[in-house]
This record gives structure tokens, C-alpha cells and sequence, in this order.
């Protein structure tokens, strides 16, 4: 689960609805080897493949990236313990996630009202 403190610390979530593995890694300020290794670790993330074998994350995906990125990092859960809080019903149950979609609509929402509003030329 992020905590409102980290929130502000990544990027919104723009408005698509693929994204690479490099914009992942920006906007979950981890690098690329990382996500390609938690692939392997979370079942819960499993990246679109295209030809090549290119990596497309969808929103749902970047969400769950950062919720394993603040287990990890800012509640210092190991590997095994992330895999176990994912898989268990607390984080399904938990609102911490649709709280960060109701922030990332209404960040969105004040870009396109902040569009709308702009003057004509």
C-alpha cells in the first residue's frame, strides 16, 4: 500500500492506456531489471507482450508496481513477505488503491479543466 506521504513523491499516471517498461520505470522510480525481475516474483504482474517480446504495462499493472515498490522499499517487507501481503485478502479488501485512482482521476480531471480554461488564440 503507498502511503499518502509517497504519493506525492512519483508522477501521476498519465491517461493511456499501455505503457512501456522505461515509462513504468519512471513513473514507480524503479529501473527496468527490477520490473522485468518482479515479473518473475509477482504473478500479479503479467505485462501485455507484443512482438519483439516488448513489455505493455496497463494502469492496473503500474498500480500494483507501487504497491510492491512501497512494500519493499518503505515498509521494508522482504520479497516473500510482499508476495504474501499481495496474495492475502487484505490488500484486495484495502481502499489504499482506489484512493489512488480517485487522486489520479482528480489530477487528471484539474489538466483537462486547466486545458479548457486556457485562453483561446
Amino acid at each position: 500500500m503507498l502511503e499518502p506521504s509517497h504519493n506525492n513523491e512519483l508522477p501521476a499516471i498519465p491517461g493511456k492506456r499501455y505503457f512501456t517498461i522505461g515509462e513504468v520505470a519512471d513513473l514507480c522510480a524503479v529501473k527496468a531489471h527490477v520490473l522485468r525481475y518482479w515479473e518473475q516474483e509477482f504473478p500479479q504482474l503479467s505485462p501485455v507482450k507484443r512482438r519483439g517480446n516488448r513489455r505493455y504495462y496497463q494502469r492496473a499493472d503500474v498500480i500494483t508496481i507501487r504497491q510492491i515498490r512501497s512494500l519493499l522499499y518503505d515498509q521494508g517487507y522482504t520479497i516473500g513477505g510482499a508476495k504474501q501481503k499481495l496474495s492475502s485478502h487484505e490488500v484486495k479488501d484495502d481502499t489504499s488503491q482506489y484512493k489512488q485512482l480517485i487522486r489520479q482521476m482528480i489530477t487528471e480531471l484539474e489538466e483537462v479543466l486547466d486545458v479548457l480554461n486556457a485562453p483561446v488564440k
